[in-house]
């Protein structure tokens, strides 16, 4: 498929977690553009895509490693404007001329400050109030730089924090501005953009377009799967493909047994009176129960998940002649946080149940048209294709469900028990109309059982946790600040109505150094 004939941006990534935050900022000003691996930028893929600017991303390595990730000398040579950023402010600095070091005293990890040594247009609307709130997560600096180039701002232990050589357009800074962290990070890349010549013409309208394309493109005349969850992903995927291939798409609900109360007659309703998608409920908690008995390693129990999925998939694929393609709600953050991005050099989380493709014995091909995008932008599209405004706001929720809700050893009395317990808290949630400020709000039912007193009994129970975060993205979070009233009265209501459990905390844990999900 020709690639869309708009104003084109490209991110090289060279293997930073936040590589796709760059995208993400460039997308809210209504720029194209697409992430690479820096191995797939060769000269010939520079003219193919002619980009009208280029963005170097971060990376985990450093430019003084040997066999160091790079880009040809010639991409100085085309003419575009480059704005680098942390590990590619020092590979611009290594091939130019210039000396990066590292050491004791040159790294900065979290917020830092800015202070401005002289007046830059990339800079434009920074510093009006003195110093500038960054973040910083780097290990060498650059100590000299290029030919060419000037120091425009620095900070405590990176005294060049922002280059540029203003005659070539090109511009380089040590700290994030993809992060919501650094709070005018969103001006910098409207400063770039409007220096390189953007008119900003690409919407999520676009995108849609664009993807419904390479859905028919890459599909044919085969017909489709769709697994669905009943979740925002799953579902925005299906309407999407709906859309874009019709009655070739059968969408397969598999019902764990791991789902939200009353959630598989909801998602049942939704996609058969008003979806009008051909949809297979596969009723298979029996065998997931079975399966994860047992097991209580989280890798363990996601793999395990992964596995069914695929066998459940591939029992069901046989009743449906002509099946070639199973699609997948698959975004951008499992995707990040379970293999490295576009062989980018990225580290490993946690594994996600629907990321990594598909064993050859299920004799279908993966097709992922939300990959790339954030949750804010699924649900963008999800409105585009006309779903209700209440249901694509609604929390996020995982492939494997209560599963990984349940840590330690799965049984369905501890699932039931969660289960309840969930539902009393989403109720609490919306009652004191706090749905949605939140991103994502759950119960987790714990390990152990903890002593308690009721009507005068000793009682021996389950202790659980509530969690619920603020983010953006899903890469980010902290935990949402409720009031005691609220915690009160929703611990007074779990324990009253939910057998079984006996106890209930908080978790204030922010992400990172914690996932949002336990497990």
């Amino acid at each position: 498929m020709t690639k869309p004939q708009y104003q084109s941006l490209l991110i090289i990534d060279f293997g930073s977690q936040v590589t796709k935050l760059i995208a993400r900022r460039l997308r809210e000003l209504n720029i194209f553009c697409e992430v690479h691996p820096y191995q797939r930028i060769t000269e010939k893929f520079l003219t193919e895509f002619k980009p009208k600017a280029i963005i170097f991303s971060g990376s985990p390595k450093s430019v003084n490693d040997e066999n160091n990730p790079k880009v040809p000398l010639s991409i100085y040579r085309l003419g575009l404007p480059i704005l680098g950023i942390c590990y590619g402010q020092q590979l611009m600095m290594h091939q130019l001329g210039g000396h990066v070091e590292g050491g004791i005293g040159t790294a900065e990890f979290g917020p830092a400050y800015l202070s401005n040594e002289r007046n830059l247009k990339l800079l434009k609307g920074w510093f009006k109030d003195g110093s500038e709130l960054v973040w910083m997560s780097h290990g060498d600096h650059v100590s000299i730089v290029a030919p060419g180039f000037k120091i425009y701002a620095k900070s405590l232990n990176a005294p060049i924090a922002v280059v540029a050589d203003t005659s070539r357009h090109f511009y380089a800074v040590q700290f994030h501005p993809e992060v919501y962290h650094t709070p005018k990070g969103s001006l910098l890349f409207k400063n770039f953009v409007k220096i390189a010549g953007f008119t900003g013409d690409w919407t999520m309208n676009d995108y849609q377009k664009t993807a419904i394309l390479k859905i028919r493109a890459t599909v044919g005349d085969a017909k489709v799967i769709c697994g669905i969850s009943g979740g925002v992903d799953s579902s925005v995927t299906a309407a999407l493909l709906h859309k874009a291939i019709g009655e070739k798409l059968t969408c397969v609900f598999v019902d764990h047994g791991f789902l939200r109360k009353e959630e598989a007659q909801e998602v049942l309703g939704m996609f058969k009176a008003k979806m009008n998608i051909p949809i297979i409920h596969a009723d298979e908690s029996n065998l997931f129960l079975r399966e994860l008995e047992g097991i209580s390693d989280p890798e363990k129990k996601r793999k395990k998940i992964g596995k069914l999925f695929i066998d459940v998939f591939q029992k069901y694929a046989l009743q449906i002649p002509g099946a070639k393609f199973l699609a997948q709600g698959t975004l951008y953050p499992d995707v990040i946080e379970s293999v490295s991005f576009n062989e980018g050099g990225s580290e490993t989380i946690k594994s996600h149940h629907n990321v990594g493709g598909l064993p050859k014995k299920l004799g279908l091909k993966l097709v992922e048209p939300l990959r790339e995008l954030f949750k804010d932008e699924v649900r963008t599209l999800g409105t585009e294709l006309g779903l209700s405004k209440t249901f694509v706001n609604r929390h996020p929720f995982p492939g494997p469900g209560l599963a990984i809700r349940c840590p330690g050893e799965i049984t369905k009395e501890k699932v039931d028990i969660l289960r309840n317990a969930d539902a009393i808290y989403i109720d609490q949630i919306k009652k004191f109309q706090l749905y949605d400020e939140i991103w994502q709000a759950f119960v987790v039912i714990l390990p152990v059982r903890t002593v308690g007193v009721m009507g005068d009994k000793r009682t021996f129970d389950f202790a659980c946790t509530l969690r619920a975060v603020t983010s953006i993205d899903g890469m980010t979070a902290d935990y949402y600040p409720f009031t005691h009233e609220f915690l009160r009265d929703t611990s007074t209501r779990i324990i009253n109505e939910v057998p079984g459990i006996n106890r209930v905390t908080y978790d204030i844990t922010s992400k990172p150094p914690g996932t949002i999900e336990w497990e």
